[in-house]
């Protein structure tokens, strides 16, 4: 049901993103195909993307969106990127996508300061879409959520991780890595249930999207 119908383009840059020794941060196919379909029902124009890699959910979603529409694009890595950028052009979707190099969190507290020239400030995006570093993602919820108009979306990518959030912290097998990225999931999952900013659907799809809708 998906490699069917996904982009020439995007099943390159995917198969590309395969012999990257980090592939394994690559968005899954039937992700985008859900995010497309989302971005389309909900008429996205302006969109914001927080961990980039190659491109291929950057690509997802420029392709999704319309002629004049806008995905402006953080990552502390160029050179993922531009892995994927010659993926872009060829889709010919390269004039949707703002790229921007930096640290997350600078680039996001950047774009919320008043009177510095930033075109795309508060309220001004209509989706989001955040995978990036695990531990600093409360501290990306309350930027983005500003960024994000009420009615908005945004999506959080990873918030099952491999299922462990719902598994005893000392399950056999568990790298302490992942024991210290599960308690972060966890604490954040139980968060946005509280946050009554949002309403919020944990999604079980690949590894886990978290799906919150702006209310206020």
């Amino acid at each position: 049901m998906v490699y069917p119908r996904e982009h020439e383009c995007m099943r390159e840059l995917r198969l590309l993103t395969q012999q990257h020794p980090w592939g394994f941060m690559g968005s899954s196919p039937d992700q985008m195909q859900f995010f497309s379909m989302l971005l389309k029902m909900t008429g996205a124009k302006t969109t914001l993307e927080v961990g980039v890699f190659t491109g291929y959910s950057l690509l997802a979603t420029a392709l999704a969106l319309p002629d004049d529409g806008k995905v402006v694009a953080l990552d502390k890595s160029r050179e993922w990127y531009d892995l994927g950028r010659p993926f872009i052009e060829k889709a010919g979707v390269a004039h949707k996508v703002d790229f921007r190099a930096g640290d997350g969190i600078a680039v996001l507290d950047r774009m919320l300061l008043a009177g510095d020239g930033e075109e795309n400030g508060e309220g001004k995006f209509d989706f989001a879409y955040v995978d990036a570093d695990k531990q600093r993602y409360a501290a990306y919820h309350e930027r983005v959520l500003r960024l994000v108009r009420v009615g908005g979306v945004v999506a959080y990518d990873n918030t099952l991780w491999g299922g462990s959030v719902a598994m005893p912290r000392d399950t056999p097998g568990s790298s302490d890595h992942d024991r210290v990225v599960r308690d972060i999931f966890v604490e954040f999952n139980a968060a946005v249930a509280a946050d009554d900013r949002v309403e919020a659907c944990l999604l079980p799809i690949a590894d886990g999207v978290t799906l919150c809708r702006r209310v206020k």
